[in-house]
């Protein structure tokens, strides 16, 4: 059986803050797993904080783990030489939020695409023709190319950020929250472009969101992140219509849906606790309003829910 592009076994991933004479320890990801095969599309959504942009960046080498392994292509990072991890990451994409601060200002449209292409090796005249594919295959045409990020508008921005991450027909392709800064039109046509995209290129995609009906939109499987771990995961459809754990429930009823026939949405109640010092037991358990006494002490595991769904939540032993 061929090995998964990207294996994901206990990661976790850890800050040091403050002083240096009292250094605190920010636990951003904990104790994830999981795997992602070549094509396919796997969402990660939560409230901000939650460690899906460390999750991201750690998947890409960008970040070290404390604890846990990242394998690409059956290879642990920390088996790979720094020659053969520079090729790993060559094969990989980012995608990030704002499309404006990833864009270099004095760099056009043409030079900021072209530029992955010039550490590879590749030949200047040849540098220039992928870019210019890749800008077409975004749907920005000629005159953009030799323009400038604040001439651009941010749906044009933003795919120029998609095209860059294209250029190098990337085997596995990072969107870290890619369509949540755009209007619905602007919205729609990334999502629709990102699907084309991947389905002639076959990259695997990790799709970090708040936006989750794009993420019921493009993914196969999603996974909810709370304070860093996984709480629930598995099939998008099976998970969004029927969600087990409570944290997924109170994020599904907070989407506002575009029907006036829909009860307005409730929004999730109380804050998410510090990372630095999160609760004892499972860490919803504050703000969860079918919490028992044993959720107040003891840790629930992610334990499957007879639906090929996951979710870590004492509520369900009891089921």
């Amino acid at each position: 059986m061929d090995s998964p592009l990207l294996k994901v076994e206990r990661l976790r991933v850890d800050y040091e803050q403050g002083r240096l004479s009292q250094r605190n320890r920010l636990t951003a990801v904990r104790d994830v797993s999981f795997t992602l095969a070549v094509g396919d599309t796997l969402g990660i959504v939560g409230e901000s904080g939650c460690g899906k942009t460390t999750l991201g960046r750690a998947v890409l080498g960008l970040e070290k783990a404390k604890d846990g392994t990242v394998a690409y292509k059956g290879r642990l990072y920390t088996a790979m030489s720094r020659a053969e991890h520079q090729t790993a990451r060559q094969e990989m994409g980012l995608i990030f939020q704002d499309s404006t601060g990833a864009l270099n200002p004095r760099k056009t449209v043409l030079e900021t695409v072209a530029a992955p292409l010039k550490y590879r090796g590749v030949s200047r005249e040849e540098r220039s023709g992928r870019a210019k594919e890749a800008l077409s295959a975004a749907g920005l045409f000629e005159e953009d190319w030799y323009q400038y990020p604040y001439a651009l508008s941010g749906g044009q921005r933003q795919r120029v950020c998609i095209a860059r991450a294209m250029v190098g027909v990337p085997q596995l392709l990072v969107c870290d929250e890619a369509v949540s800064a755009l209007d619905g039109v602007l919205r729609r046509q990334i999502l629709e472009l990102l699907a084309g995209l991947q389905h002639r290129t076959g990259a695997a995609l990790l799709f970090i969101s708040h936006d989750l009906r794009a993420v019921e939109e493009v993914c196969r499987q999603t996974a909810v992140m709370y304070l860093g771990r996984f709480v629930e995961f598995g099939a998008t459809k099976t998970l969004f219509r029927k969600p087990k754990h409570p944290y997924t429930k109170a994020l599904l009823e907070s989407v506002l849906r575009p029907d006036p026939s829909v009860p307005a949405p409730r929004p999730l109640q109380g804050e998410p606790p510090s990372p630095e010092n999160p609760p004892a037991g499972c860490p919803f358990h504050p703000r969860c309003p079918v919490a028992l006494g044993k959720c107040r002490h003891v840790l629930p595991e992610l334990r499957c829910t007879g639906e090929g769904v996951l979710a870590a939540c004492h509520r369900l032993e009891k089921a």
